[in-house]
């Protein structure tokens, strides 16, 4: 394929990632193509390509803002299409540490839609740009570079659904979208660079997802209902409304603890989680799926930003440098900051110098919600890692503000700033709020909320859920 344009960037993969992306490059390019093994023109499915679109995908408020800022005015044509809101502080109830958190309405707005309505949405805001263009149904083959392998001039890829052999899309950048499963690190090796560095960490997890129609109400205004796996109960739960008036259940377990996909198997599950009022309302509803598995064995991040050399004309962004544990929700802000901070590397239509765009990437977006949550995942004794004791004193300090927030509405907004990613981490250790997280934690200022069950929660009796469930085959099971 000839460059007609005067420039061109190419994405490489058509997700959320490569959507922010192309949207940015659009600003500053003639032409912004982006290829994908999928179609992508008009579905609202969850695609093959995406396997996490069949499972809950919280948008963090920093992401919702990012991606409000690419695209005005989307927040507003998502709720009109029936996608649910609230605040992720005062109208999402939070069992954390086996207590539920005292709620207070933040300036946090958490956006209820699937991955699927997600995607929708930007995807058609993002053709509409009118400059950029989906190659669909194209499989990526590898990087095209100049003799020297200095500078990246575009990608070699193939029409899935025809015969004309093996096409070079020419361009003057190409930006790499294609998450996880990303083969730049081999590319690369391929023109001669080092192997990228690799930090990864493996925690087992496993996690379930359906949806339901509700016969009765469990939320009583809220918008989510959400236990968070610790070291005491290493199992969570998140059950949320979202699009098409249906409820949302993706429910974990860390090292190999996993949810079953048989539906007796999964209910027992969740109620062994111990908060009746998730396990009352899947009992009771009209289940509209199978259960679906997804597998997560190891967190990663490709650290980039340590290359010594780097090709010109090539960027990587979102899942495709850095995929945390999927529970913290950080993945789709990744990818929206990551488009943003391409944005500031266009200076003047120059194309980008990657090593300078990995740097600001890893100290600006991904370095605070890495480290807040590998700390997390460390606080399991089965995880393998090290553990110093600066490492331990942050453990014991997120341990005090949790224990906090279950007396005292302020300190879960505060918590629920940083864990929304729009606060700094550091925010929390400054002194007005860390008095009043030591009172809190003390007992010396409000009165703590309800805790999850601690009694056994009795097996409901046989519904329309329980019997489908018996003749309920099992889901299948996709890994990352």
């Amino acid at each position: 394929m000839g460059n007609d344009a005067n420039t061109r960037a190419v994405v490489l993969g058509g997700s959320l990632g490569g959507l922010f992306a192309a949207r940015v490059l659009a600003d500053a390019y003639d032409e912004v193509v982006v290829v994908d093994r999928d179609l992508l023109t008009e579905v609202k499915e969850a695609r093959r390509g995406c396997p996490q679109g069949r499972h809950i995908s919280g948008l963090l408020t920093r992401g919702q803002r990012a991606i409000e800022s690419m695209y005005p005015g989307i927040v507003e044509e998502l709720f009109a299409d029936g996608v649910p809101q609230g605040d992720l502080a005062g109208t999402v109830r939070w069992y954390v540490r086996g207590k539920r958190l005292k709620p207070q309405n933040a300036d946090m707005l958490c956006v209820g839609a699937s991955r699927p309505m997600l995607e929708y949405h930007v995807r058609r805001r993002t053709l509409a740009l009118g400059n950029v263009s989906f190659a669909e149904r194209h499989d990526i083959l590898g990087l095209e570079a100049t003799s020297d392998r200095r500078k990246i001039t575009g990608v070699r890829v193939q029409n899935l659904d025809g015969d004309k052999g093996v096409e070079v899309i020419e361009a003057d950048l190409v930006v790499d979208a294609t998450g996880r499963g990303s083969r730049t690190p081999i590319w690369l090796e391929d023109l001669g660079y080092p192997r990228v560095k690799e930090d990864r960490k493996k925690i087992g997890l496993g996690y379930v997802t359906q949806h339901y129609k509700l016969r009765n109400d469990p939320y009583n205004g809220d918008l989510s209902i959400n236990g968070v796996a610790y070291p005491k109960t290493p199992r969570g739960i998140l059950f949320a409304k979202t699009d098409g008036d249906r409820a949302e259940m993706t429910t974990y377990g860390i090292l190999g603890d996993h949810p079953p996909t048989d539906q007796e198997g999964l209910f027992e599950f969740i109620r062994s989680i111990g908060i009746p009022e998730i396990y009352e309302a899947v009992v009771q509803a009209e289940p509209l799926e199978e259960p679906v598995a997804f597998r997560f064995p190891t967190t990663l991040r490709r650290r980039y930003e340590d290359m010594e050399r780097f090709p010109d004309g090539l960027l990587v962004v979102g899942d495709a440098v850095t995929t945390f544990n999927p529970v913290y929700a950080g993945g789709m802000t990744v990818a929206a900051l990551s488009a943003l901070t391409i944005r500031e590397h266009l200076h003047s239509g120059a194309t980008p110098q990657p090593l300078d765009y990995f740097r600001d990437l890893a100290r600006n977006v991904i370095d605070p919600p890495w480290q807040m949550t590998h700390n997390v995942d460390l606080s399991f004794p089965g995880v393998e890692g090290k553990r110093p004791l600066s490492l331990k004193f942050e453990q014991a300090f997120m341990t005090l503000v949790q224990t906090a927030a279950a007396r005292d509405s302020r300190v879960t907004a505060g918590y629920m700033r940083v864990a929304g990613q729009v606060e700094h981490p550091s925010t929390l250790m400054k002194p007005k709020f860390l008095l009043r997280v030591i009172l809190a934690a003390l007992g010396l200022s409000k009165t703590p909320g309800p805790e999850i069950s601690t009694r056994e929660i009795p097996k409901a009796t046989t519904t329309a859920a329980t019997k489908t469930a018996k003749t309920t085959a099992k889901g299948k099971v996709t890994t990352s």
